[in-house]
């Protein structure tokens, strides 16, 4: 992708449901509108910034068109795997304590 945000590429917006993909669209459409605010009053510093928010808007309104015509699968809701906790040694303890716990009432049983 030449030009645009590196968070909206077109196999994210893949992934994201209709109502995150209606949250990034007007996310997207407040800041073309504080950009074209900016460019009016002579504030604006990076006019390719322009140009990027309107390829993403374009994009998002693609895959919402695309998934309405049945083109692109609307993804299943699918939790996003959390990451990987780094367990401290109390933490590493009462879970094996927790195991060990569970051992013993499954022998008594």
């Amino acid at each position: 992708m030449a030009v645009g945000t590196k968070e909206l590429t077109p196999v994210e917006l893949d992934t994201f449901e209709d109502e995150r993909l209606l949250d990034e669209l007007k996310k997207a459409k407040e800041e073309l509108f504080n950009l074209r605010f900016q460019s009016a009053t002579g504030q604006l510093e990076s006019h390719g910034r322009l140009r990027a928010v309107k390829r993403d808007i374009a994009r998002i309104y693609t895959v919402i068109r695309e998934r309405e015509l049945g083109i692109r699968a609307t993804p299943a809701p699918v939790e996003a795997p959390a990451k990987a906790e780094k367990k401290t040694k109390k933490a590493k303890t009462a879970a094996s304590e927790d195991v060990a716990a569970e051992a013993a009432e499954t022998k008594e049983a």
